[in-house]
């Protein structure tokens, strides 16, 4: 059965790829973004910004959310301001909570939905220069399973934790063959992550395959999080 999903941060590689991936399927995507239409999204809304605007009125009912939104501000803890750390919280954590109140009446409509947050390896692992951005994905990791409890048994609520992906937020770490390398070393599969990897986990989370799970954290990091080598 075709399915409607809503894709937040419809610009990210990782949204274009898991749309890419579920209109070959058959469904159809609506995008938001902060930036001008970049991919052919079946329905496309421009946006100011997740936290602290009135979204688009949307009246079909929807079947799945996807937050894609994310920062990646890594810096010594002492050299973070609290202005820095309020704008990733507020990226990552409260655009997720507007989101996810403005179209909570269209997902009641349906008769199994899914949202689908991102958060990051960096939440278990405990890594130098995260504490923003582990700081607010925790925050992200909460909701999750708060909501995931609370809207139960009519729609489900994960979250997919990567580890570094080749994204255009991510280029600065593998931009030249030295930084690839050792990102790749640093991981236990010796790679660093796709976005179309990324994608097939989301589009598993959204769908009637993972129709038996909700409240997780799902790890696509490589056993970054988990395995020490």
């Amino acid at each position: 059965m075709n399915k409607t999903y809503l894709f937040a941060g419809a610009s990210s590689l990782m949204a274009i790829k898991t749309a890419e991936l579920m209109q070959t399927q058959g469904h159809h995507i609506i995008g938001l973004s902060t930036k001008e239409k970049s991919y052919d999204y079946d329905t496309f809304f421009k946006v100011e910004n997740y936290e602290t605007i009135n979204l688009p009125a949307i009246t079909d009912n929807i079947d799945g959310l996807v937050y894609f939104p994310g920062t990646i501000n890594l810096k010594p803890f002492h050299r973070l301001t609290t202005p820095e750390f309020r704008i990733d919280y507020e990226t990552n954590s409260l655009g997720a909570v507007n989101c996810i109140q403005t179209y909570l009446p269209n997902l009641k409509k349906s008769t199994k939905a899914s949202i689908v947050l991102i958060s990051s390896v960096a939440v278990q692992m405990g890594m130098p220069f995260h504490a923003s951005i582990a700081m607010s994905k925790g925050a992200l990791e909460g909701l999750t399973k708060a909501l995931a409890a609370e809207l139960a048994p009519i729609i489900r609520v994960n979250a997919v934790a990567p580890s570094l992906t080749s994204t255009p937020l991510a280029e600065r770490f593998t931009n030249t063959p030295d930084k690839l390398e050792a990102s790749e070393k640093r991981n236990p599969l010796k790679k660093v992550g796709k976005a179309e990897e990324i994608a097939q986990s989301i589009s598993f989370l959204l769908t009637d395959q993972s129709a038996w799970i909700t409240g997780q954290i799902l790890a696509v990091d490589g056993g970054m999080g988990t395995l020490k080598l």
